[in-house]
């Protein structure tokens, strides 16, 4: 992006951009390993996404629950495109590291007569599996303990920080990142952390759309990043929109209160306006069905009476219930004048996860040599088409301590010990720069044409008018040398244009319905053409190639080759066309399946 050259360094062996679950463990364990360690992070330590997570954290812990059955229900909801071999990775190693976590200080609710973990169900679960904490208050208190253990262990933290670019080596390797901070003194200002290995653990991208469960400092900057730097992304048409959000009127925007799953966990049912329990024969789980499922039962309801918003009855719970198990959601209801405790919850779908991100393979690498993911901002093969509830945090913790283990056994490249360190670049010149405005626009189109409900029509409008917006841009660029103003508004809303239009683009590839991609003129499931994964990676000149994969299994990641390249992609019928651009050149080529089961 365009930027002013870095102006101040920092030297380490790894930095991990991000500190929410994913981040501070990949932190922790890397410095346990000898590593220097600094922690790049957008606001705080503990303001990331992490510390607004309610339900809880699923592992196989409860008596007769198995990992076995909890890899069972995983991929009921990723809809046929989970990668089994990281589930099964995920499940295996979940429950010892929700132990280490404990470990580290994070205290969960226990029995208070044998001492016991307390399990809840979520949706898509047949156990209960859930671990919470300060019972609706489970992300807030692993952010506390990890943050404590992390300033415990002296790992070095740049707060307020928001990363721009991949830095590399004349070989294509990964030499650190840019980042401006918004603080005073040395560190002001765009600079640099120069090191080998860089972790990205960004989070999501939920600020794309208008209303979301997500923080405003969840602007898609990892992604946007990895796309830039040539890494592949995978699976960005799924976007998870949680069914129970507390609905504050048609025009709410930006951040909006979560009503946990975990409601529903403990008896809690959706009704209309008319008290109708209209998810009863739509699933054998009905409340607790996969949120794909409540989320379209919501919407379908909603177009079926003409209402803006469904309601969550819960009034049986009583006052007592409420104020010791859900005591946050509580809050925040009465804070809008709602009363769970004697009225029904306006619950509507609102943004909420993002399934698909950086893709990576088992040990977190991408295909940027030295440049790992973990979390949201990954796509690991793990959630498929749809997150099972619960699984977030969890595969956080196991893939962020994967990539610790890597780059604790990697004698040379990334993660060597205090490894030389190399020149600050001066700053490339870059794209243009959106206005700080532009975010709202985006957020609205992406609303409008590629939010719950999708169609060729709402798709192809949406990708119109991005390219709208990039193209303005572009020309003004070119024609006076003039950009937006280097803030970092203009710099997320950069990062927001070219999630965007990513995500568009493969949306409009993919012509079926299929977890949280709802398709209107595509309703049905089609396991014949689109059991694949979408790849997509940024050319050079910053054009989109599209591939899809043959079989829902990953193929390998193979960190420094090109997109496709040993697999047929540069053949003559591969996808080639700028980014967002849906039309028929942007074809979809088909290319061998292959895995990576290390």
């Amino acid at each position: 992006m365009t930027a002013p050259a870095p102006g101040w360094a920092i030297d380490a062996d790894v930095v991990v951009v991000g500190s929410g679950v994913a981040g501070l463990t990949a932190a922790l364990r890397c410095a346990a390993s000898g590593r220097k360690t600094v922690v790049v992070t957008k606001a705080r330590l503990d303001a990331g996404s992490t510390r607004w997570a309610q339900g809880g954290i699923a592992a196989a812990l409860g008596d007769g629950d198995t990992p076995e059955q909890h890899l069972d229900d995983t991929l009921v909801a990723g809809a046929g495109l989970c990668d089994e071999t990281a589930v099964r990775a995920l499940v295996t190693e979940g429950p010892d590291a929700v132990r280490r976590l404990i470990g580290s200080g994070a205290r969960f609710d226990t029995d208070a007569g044998t001492g016991e973990i307390l399990l809840t169900r979520e949706g898509g679960h047949h156990r209960r599996r859930i671990a919470h904490a300060g019972g609706d208050a489970t992300g807030a208190e692993i952010s506390r303990a990890l943050v404590e253990a992390v300033r415990e262990a002296g790992v070095e933290t740049v707060e307020n920080a928001l990363v721009l670019d991949l830095m590399k080596d004349a070989r294509g390797r990964t030499a650190g990142v840019t980042l401006h901070v918004m603080g005073e003194g040395q560190r002001d200002g765009v600079g640099a952390v120069r090191a080998p290995a860089v972790v990205l653990a960004t989070g999501g991208m939920g600020q794309v759309f208008s209303a979301t469960t997500n923080p405003a400092v969840s602007t898609g900057d990892g992604v946007a990043l990895a796309l830039r730097a040539g890494a592949e992304v995978s699976d960005l048409e799924f976007v998870q929109f949680h069914p129970t959000v507390l609905f504050l009127g048609p025009g709410a925007e930006g951040q909006q209160p979560l009503v946990s799953e975990a409601v529903r966990g403990e008896g809690a049912y959706l009704v209309d306006a008319d008290g109708v329990r209209f998810m009863r024969g739509q699933h054998e789980l009905a409340e607790l069905a996969p949120r794909d499922i409540v989320a379209k039962g919501i919407m379908r309801r909603m177009r079926e009476t003409g209402a803006d918003h469904m309601y969550l009855d819960a009034r049986h719970f009583g006052a007592e219930m409420w104020e010791h198990r859900f005591p946050t959601i509580l809050a925040a209801c009465r804070s809008h004048g709602i009363d769970p405790v004697t009225e029904l919850i306006p619950v509507s779908p609102a943004a909420h996860y993002a399934s698909g991100g950086v893709r990576t393979d088992l040990r977190g690498r991408t295909t940027v040599p030295g440049l790992y993911a973990c979390g949201e901002v990954a796509c690991t093969g793990v959630h498929g088409a749809n997150r099972l509830a619960s699984n977030s945090l969890l595969e956080g913790l196991v893939f962020a301590e994967r990539i610790a283990a890597d780059i604790a056994g990697t004698p040379d490249g990334a993660g060597t010990p205090h490894a030389a360190p190399g020149p600050v670049p001066d700053a490339a010149p870059g794209g243009p720069l959106l206005v700080p405005e532009a975010r709202y626009e985006i957020q609205r189109i992406m609303t409008a044409g590629a939010g719950v409900l999708r169609s060729t029509a709402s798709l192809a409008g949406a990708a119109a008018d991005l390219e709208r917006l990039h193209t303005t841009a572009a020309a003004e660029l070119s024609v006076d040398g003039k950009t937006a103003e280097p803030c970092v508004e203009s710099w997320e809303a950069t990062n927001l244009l070219l999630v965007s239009r990513v995500l568009v683009a493969v949306a409009r590839e993919r012509e079926e319905t299929r977890g949280c991609h709802w398709r209107e003129d595509r309703p049905d499931r089609d396991d014949e053409h689109w059991r694949r994964h979408l790849v997509a990676r940024l050319g050079p000149d910053a054009e989109l190639a599209i591939i899809s994969t043959d079989t829902a299994d990953f193929p390998p990641v193979r960190p420094g080759a090109r997109a496709g390249a040993g697999t047929g992609t540069d053949s003559p019928g591969a996808s080639r066309g700028p980014a967002g651009r849906t039309d028929a050149s942007a074809a979809v080529h088909h290319d061998p399946p292959r895995r990576d089961n290390s």
